[in-house]
């Protein structure tokens, strides 16, 4: 895990500024959630990494997709796809399909390419994404007040393809928000 770290600090993760904190702060947080609710190495380190070549969600990116075989040399080949997909994803078309489409369609933001997700893809994509939001969300009233209700819906939606643990901390971060 060492090495694994010190490869975001050379991307200089650290330098870039994510709501409330640093982005290396929040990528390790998301990656201890993810340890803690008992996920696989390779999606913990995708976790670490799921920013890489930035988000619909986060912009800037550490490295440009040219840089996989770099990046999948550090976390392996496995953990990497799941960080390239996430990256990828058109969250705002794609969010809307989980959970009311049986084999959703994903739209590649990068390539405008449209596919489907293997089941075990769009499992890791939907815990990396309840990790993500979670990590945001804890002590954070205002992304609470603003996205929780929204979030809560999603995570509703996600259900099949969440673990049971992370069924339950997305329920206990945003349950109790209101529509």
């Amino acid at each position: 895990m060492k090495s694994k770290f010190e490869g975001l600090v050379e991307l200089h993760a650290g330098d870039f500024q994510h709501l409330d904190g640093s982005l290396i702060d929040h990528l390790k947080g998301t990656q201890e959630i993810l340890k803690k609710w008992g996920a696989s190495v390779s999606l913990q380190d995708a976790g670490l990494y799921h920013a890489a070549y930035g988000t619909a969600g986060f912009s800037q990116s550490l490295v440009s997709t040219d840089q996989r075989e770099k990046i999948a040399g550090v976390i392996g080949a496995t953990a990497e796809e799941v960080v390239y997909q996430y990256c990828a994803s058109d969250r705002e078309t794609f969010f809307s399909r989980i959970g009311r489409d049986l084999s959703p369609i994903f739209p590649n933001r990068f390539t405008g390419e449209s596919y489907v997700l293997s089941e075990k893809m769009l499992r890791d994509f939907c815990e990396l994404t309840a990790a993500n939001e979670i990590e945001i969300a804890i002590d954070n009233p205002k992304f609470l007040d603003r996205y929780g209700a929204e979030l809560n819906d999603l995570f509703v939606q996600m259900a099949p393809y969440l673990s049971g643990v992370a069924q339950r901390h997305s329920t206990e971060v945003f349950g109790a928000c209101n529509a």
